[in-house]
């Protein structure tokens, strides 16, 4: 691996950078494993919330869903968007910081992104090379991929990215899946998706953003393939974030401008190899960076 590609995945962005936190992420286990199950025991995800103490947290894996108060919010996605700020919260609700025993009530509500956004600020905060990924889960719903984050790490005793996913207990739950060392086909790589649908040899209906609208197929995979370009630029970009020029049009793109983007997928199927055409495309493609978010709109860029 190129000495310039990991100094790049070391570096922290916006939402990675550890801040007044970087030592004590650095006292945090070693062991990726153990680090994620102790990061999964600090959070409960939005559904789990909702769904109770049934389905996925019927043996009480993710604390008793009872005892979370009824003032909090029910989702903190849009308050605690980066690392120091989740970090910042679980300090306040427990001054103990991140313990195994959290109670329920000390929790905070937050879905696959957050996690992985801290997973990633932890490793980079101890010199790992790491990186947040986008793209879909096939493991959550038989016949359906849903939307989901994960992470990468660069093991040098071994020479790889190792691929592993946080959000869950999910070998505790009995699911068919090497948590910590996923191989590569357990995960729906974006790129690869988008560019199965565009050559029409997958159905995209499969391929769902958890939006609640249904929303599927290429409307779903090109946000997400815009997700997984800015986390390998160390830009973690949450939900409510879309290109100026995309948004309220995922449905709607021209053939040119799918053309454009059929070539970002195909550089990120292999984003080390094509690792300097990437950061090139992230230095002048203006449209892939003017993001529009609740508060910023046309207004904000200028456009009348």
């Amino acid at each position: 691996m190129e000495a310039c590609i990991l100094e790049h995945y070391s570096r922290t962005g916006t939402f990675t950078y550890a801040g007044g936190y970087q030592d004590y992420f650095r006292s945090l286990p070693d062991d990726i494993a153990v680090l994620g199950r102790l990061i999964c025991s600090q959070v409960i995800h939005r559904v789990t919330l909702k769904e109770g103490n049934t389905n996925a947290n019927e043996s009480l894996l993710y604390g008793d869903m009872d005892r979370y108060p009824w003032y909090r919010m029910r989702c903190e996605d849009d308050v605690l968007l980066t690392a120091s700020a989740l970090t910042a919260e679980l300090f306040r609700l427990d001054e103990r910081g991140f313990v195994k025993e959290r109670q329920t009530e000390n929790k905070i509500v937050v879905t696959c992104r957050y996690v992985s956004v801290l997973m990633s600020a932890i490793l980079k905060a101890k010199g790992i090379p790491a990186r947040s990924r986008a793209g879909f889960a096939p493991y959550f719903q038989k016949g359906i991929s849903m939307d989901h984050w994960i992470n990468q790490y660069y093991s040098e005793k071994e020479n790889r990215w190792v691929t592993f996913d946080a959000d869950g207990f999910y070998e505790e739950q009995g699911m068919p899946l090497s948590q910590y060392d996923m191989p590569a086909d357990s995960f729906d790589w974006v790129a690869e998706a988008y560019l199965a649908v565009r050559r029409g040899r997958t159905d995209g209906r499969k391929y769902l953003y958890a939006d609640r609208l249904g929303t599927c197929s290429l409307p779903a995979l090109v946000r997400y393939l815009i997700y997984d370009f800015h986390a390998l630029m160390n830009n973690e970009l949450t939900y409510s974030f879309i290109p100026a020029y995309l948004d309220g049009r995922l449905g709607e793109l021209e053939e040119e401008e799918l053309q454009e983007l059929d070539r970002l997928a195909n550089w990120l199927l292999e984003p080390d190899r094509y690792f300097d055409e990437l950061c090139a495309l992230w230095q002048q493609e203006k449209k892939f960076r003017i993001m529009n978010s609740p508060l910023v709109g046309p207004y904000d860029h200028g456009a009348e």
